[in-house]
């Protein structure tokens, strides 16, 4: 038995001692800068100024966190709402019998493979392009003025730009997931649907719905985080200076940890741990909804 317990420890404390100073001492030590003042993220702890909840009464009184809020929200619910209706929608037809299904599976997830930078730059310079863009020429084919003339990259249209262009390469991610949770459905449930004379519009709402409770959830929750996070799609729609229609929170800590070259922001890492920890608040309160909403216990397949 000591000898049980002896290996447990030895191979435990190696994963144990991996997870406290990867995991636990950065999320610990982000909490404790965000109720103090720091200038550099790099200063030793008796360079911080303790500042109390200063940080966290300073962000919800700055019109620029408040638009930068603004804007992740609209990303994550309508975003959510493109992305996964999309997703379920594709992940439904390629799991129906169609034939290919593994080459069009294939061309939705591309955009997945392919690096954010040339995505981005594909967009802004071939699809959105008020000269030779996509959509342009597409709209001058269909003789549809409103899409030939309409000014994509005009600063009141670049965060319709942006959600358009991200959801496109997002899709696919999520209808993989999606895709995996209906390809253990059982096929015995749709050959009983059918005997009784449901169409597939019903047995999709009846059966498939249902029965991916748990994926939805999964997907919700990694697209929660994938928005809280969203960074590098921001700073390519905005690359000069950023703008206030596509920033976002992880922008506005960006800018106040390292200071970003403007005068939007001042320097204090104490504000954008603040932002992280609101940022991961916002994450565990969504997925604590998901799991109140979603419930599967009772699903069995």
């Amino acid at each position: 038995m000591k000898k049980n317990k002896t290996m447990i420890v030895v191979f435990l404390t190696p994963a144990v001692l991996m997870f406290c100073i990867i995991f636990l001492y950065p999320i610990v030590r982000t909490i404790l800068m965000s109720f103090f003042k720091i200038e550099g993220v790099t200063d030793a702890v008796s360079k911080w100024e303790f500042s109390g909840l200063a940080n966290y009464t300073k962000l919800f009184s700055t019109e620029l966190f408040r638009i930068s809020m603004w804007n992740i929200f609209r990303i994550w619910f309508f975003g959510g709402i493109i992305v996964m209706g999309l997703a379920i929608l594709f992940a439904a037809i390629l799991t129906s019998g169609i034939r290919f299904k593994n080459v069009f599976r294939a061309i939705i997830y591309m955009p997945n493979v392919v690096s954010a930078v040339a995505l981005a730059t594909m967009w802004l310079q071939y699809v959105f392009s008020p000269k030779f863009g996509l959509f342009k020429t597409i709209g001058e084919l269909l003789h549809w003025e409103w899409l030939a003339k309409f000014q994509w990259l005009d600063p009141s249209h670049l965060f319709t730009a942006l959600l358009v262009a991200y959801c496109f390469g997002m899709v696919g991610y999520h209808m993989l997931i999606f895709a995996s949770g209906i390809e253990r459905i059982g096929t015995e449930y749709y050959e009983a649907a059918t005997l009784d004379g449901a169409s597939r519009i019903q047995q999709f709402r009846y059966i498939t719905l249902p029965l991916l409770k748990g994926v939805t959830k999964t997907n919700i929750t990694m697209w929660s985080i994938s928005s809280a996070g969203f960074f590098l799609w921001s700073q390519l729609f905005s690359m000069v200076v950023s703008n206030t229609q596509t920033i976002t929170p992880v922008v506005y800590m960006y800018q106040n940890i390292f200071g970003a070259g403007n005068s939007m922001t001042e320097r204090n890492a104490g504000i954008g741990a603040a932002v992280g920890v609101l940022l991961s608040v916002c994450v565990v309160l969504i997925f604590i909804v998901c799991d109140k909403i979603f419930k599967d216990d009772d699903i069995e397949f």
